[in-house]
């Protein structure tokens, strides 16, 4: 496996990828259509049935699947890897290539839509979330265990409008595990209803958390500190598996209890803050306020209870925002 750390580079050109990747269609078959066949819909992914953005659903799926096949694809083969905001913020060119292939997809059959995506918004692009349906995407989650081909890799999409996150889609690409919810219509695993669990105290919680790239001493004194008070209080167990939106999907399905994280973005969360809510979970920001998923930190749990009682336990680590 190559590591390069020289500067990032453009890969949509790349002969490698236009060889093995442009011939990829949306799959077919059980999650081509997973809520059924797609109504007639207007340019905008609305149904004409009364069905307000089924058809952009049922495309996240598809898109999130074919995304999927080149990520898995390309988890045993060499990677071009350089870094972003620190030595440990990882980005290759699959990331890249990605991205492109969801947006282009998503521009060419949505054209009045809006997108924010990671290694758009890390290349300069605008991260502002306005009114307008806007497609919130991280390309693959856990881009450092994709490097290092450990198993926690994931494609997630979110969609919002009026700046109201309406759906999520997260594929595990290793596991071929396909999170969705919708608003009001619950929350799945492969067609399988999810349900967070009901613990509502620290002591004898499974907590989920991640580091983020920050490693100077100062930030990895607070970040610790943060894991020794909720041990102290007994929890079973604190841990980091590398992948915040699989963490997420974890708490949806009862799993694990709860999720905190100072870091993370709003590519991070969109989706995700669906599939929890819609399995009954709560998310909130570390100051016990409502959540702001431009804010770069969540704490994310099963029951209103657990999540204030983890917040105000944590001593905050600033990320800024990503707005």
């Amino acid at each position: 496996m190559t590591r390069d750390s020289s500067a990032r580079t453009a890969v949509l050109g790349s002969g490698y990828y236009r060889h093995h990747y442009t011939d990829m269609k949306p799959c077919e078959g059980a999650w081509s259509k997973p809520h059924g066949a797609a109504a007639e819909q207007g340019g905008d992914g609305r149904g004409a049935a009364g069905d307000p953005w089924k058809d952009c659903m049922d495309t996240a799926v598809q898109l999130a699947l074919t995304a999927g096949q080149v990520v898995k694809k390309a988890l045993a083969e060499e990677k071009r890897v350089s870094t972003k905001t620190s030595v440990v913020d990882l980005v290759t060119e699959t990331d890249h290539y990605v991205e492109e292939l969801i947006i282009s997809a998503l521009r060419e059959k949505f054209p009045t839509h809006r997108f924010i995506g990671e290694e758009s918004t890390s290349a300069g692009s605008k991260c502002v979330l306005t009114d307008s349906p806007t497609w919130i995407i991280d390309p693959i989650d856990g881009t450092c265990n994709f490097v290092h081909r450990f198993p926690p890799v994931a494609v997630s999409i979110g969609f919002a409008v009026n700046r109201e996150l309406e759906f999520g889609v997260i594929y595990h690409c290793t596991e071929e595990k396909m999170y969705t919810a919708r608003k009001g219509q619950g929350a799945f695993c492969n067609q399988e209803r999810l349900h967070v669990t009901k613990e509502t105290g620290i002591k004898s919680s499974l907590i989920l958390t991640e580091i983020g790239p920050k490693r100077d001493p100062a930030t990895l004194k607070l970040f610790l500190g943060n894991m020794e008070r909720l041990l102290t209080f007994q929890a079973h167990g604190i841990r980091v598996i590398g992948s915040a939106t699989l963490a997420l999907c974890h708490i949806a399905s009862g799993v694990a209890d709860a999720y905190y994280q100072f870091g993370l973005h709003c590519w991070d969360l969109a989706a995700a803050t669906v599939i929890i809510r819609e399995a009954g979970g709560f998310l909130i920001d570390t100051s016990g306020g409502p959540l702001d998923i431009m804010s770069c930190r969540v704490v994310a749990a099963g029951t209103m209870e657990l999540a204030q009682s983890i917040a105000q336990e944590l001593q905050t680590i600033d990320y800024g925002r990503d707005d």
